[in-house]
């Protein structure tokens, strides 16, 4: 008979054959795609101004096409009924409102004004980011994770919401201007692109294709072949992403570490906070996973817009705003795999009684 430690052994093994190249190798396979667009960005820049020429309603065309393939096999496998379970859960609901639209905007202006004092262009090109909640890649970070994904879109669909209403006034009062133009546009489309579309059609095609081919067949085949589009999505968008500011990156390095560092101490504060609340709130891992994505990720889009109508193309506070996602990308990723290495903590009534059984 095989012992325990023999059976987990070949589990694993199991397991890992059965990845693809694309997830197994992901970490590298990112890296190689964030190079790729950097140097695509300094030595062919006509590729990254191309791109970033292809816009609707201020949002970037090829970088929208491309996220909703990546959200769209996160929320396919979401059932109606988890949904509503999630929905009778309002606390951390509560806490992503908390983190995003009280302490993250104070805590980026405070460092803003700390590390870039002298500087009002980078200065408010960085609050605008502390004031932006994703509601884009964040589902595929969750869906990366392994968080609660009913949850997580019913956190980042009330954020949608809230920002069509606090934007404004938030970023009047921090920035210390009046008639703060809100890209009323640009947050429709990334609700409708990023939200609805995606729920939408992954709401039919699940009903649809389980119909025909049943549940099993869906979990089984069609999952895993969606998941695998929403990798190489992911690794296009951080290619053109990249390219986007590949020359400023490689010419002025010191300059991204400059503007750089505000915002990686507000990314440690946000998830540092918001994941041990989860953990000493005795929450499940994947609701404590979704609360830190959620609170500590930004919506990088909606600032460039906003910090290029206030200052202009080629201010500083627009350049401080393309530096913000350039970052969340790596941080992000680190997030997920501290999350999911620190998942087996969680929750912590029942890790610390296990521990104590394993004792006695």
């Amino acid at each position: 008979m095989p012992s325990e430690h023999e059976k987990q052994a070949t589990s694993h093994i199991k397991k890992e054959l059965s990845l693809g190249l694309w997830e197994k190798y992901l970490t590298l396979w990112i890296a190689l795609c964030i190079v790729a667009g950097l140097l695509l960005g300094r030595f062919l820049p006509e590729f990254g101004q191309f791109m970033d020429s292809l816009k609707f309603a201020q949002l970037s065309i090829p970088i929208g096409v491309l996220l909703f393939f990546m959200m769209y096999p996160t929320v396919v496998g979401i059932r109606f009924s988890d949904v509503k379970k999630a929905a009778q859960n309002p606390k951390p609901l509560l806490v992503t409102i908390f983190a995003n639209w009280v302490i993250a905007p104070i805590l980026m202006t405070v460092l803003a004004n700390t590390f870039l004092a002298g500087n009002p262009q980078y200065i408010a090109g960085v609050i605008l980011l502390g004031l932006s909640p994703c509601t884009a890649m964040v589902m595929w970070w969750m869906f990366l994770a392994k968080g609660d994904m009913a949850q997580g879109l019913i956190n980042t669909a009330v954020n949608a919401l809230i920002m069509l209403v606090l934007y404004a006034p938030l970023a009047a009062l921090y920035l210390g201007v009046s008639s703060i133009p809100v890209p009323w546009d640009l947050i429709a489309v990334s609700v409708l692109f990023f939200i609805a579309l995606p729920v939408g059609a992954g709401a039919l095609s699940r009903r649809l294709i389980i119909k025909r081919k049943g549940e099993e067949w869906f979990k089984d085949k069609y999952n895993p072949a969606v998941g695998k589009i929403s990798i190489v999505a992911l690794l296009v968008t951080l290619v053109v992403l990249f390219s986007f500011a590949g020359q400023t990156i490689l010419n002025d390095p010191l300059l991204v570490g400059y503007l750089a560092l505000p915002n990686l101490i507000h990314y440690a504060v946000m998830i540092t906070w918001t994941y041990l609340l989860g953990y000493f709130l005795g929450w499940k891992y994947e609701t404590a996973i979704d609360t830190t994505i959620i609170g500590s990720s930004s919506h990088f889009e909606v600032a460039i817009a906003v910090a290029t109508t206030l200052y202009g193309i080629g201010s500083g506070a627009a350049l401080a705003t393309v530096i913000g996602p350039l970052m969340e990308v790596p941080l992000m990723l680190s997030l997920v795999w501290l999350g999911l290495r620190t998942r087996k903590y969680f929750p912590r009534k029942k890790y610390a009684k296990a521990q104590v059984v394993q004792k006695e």
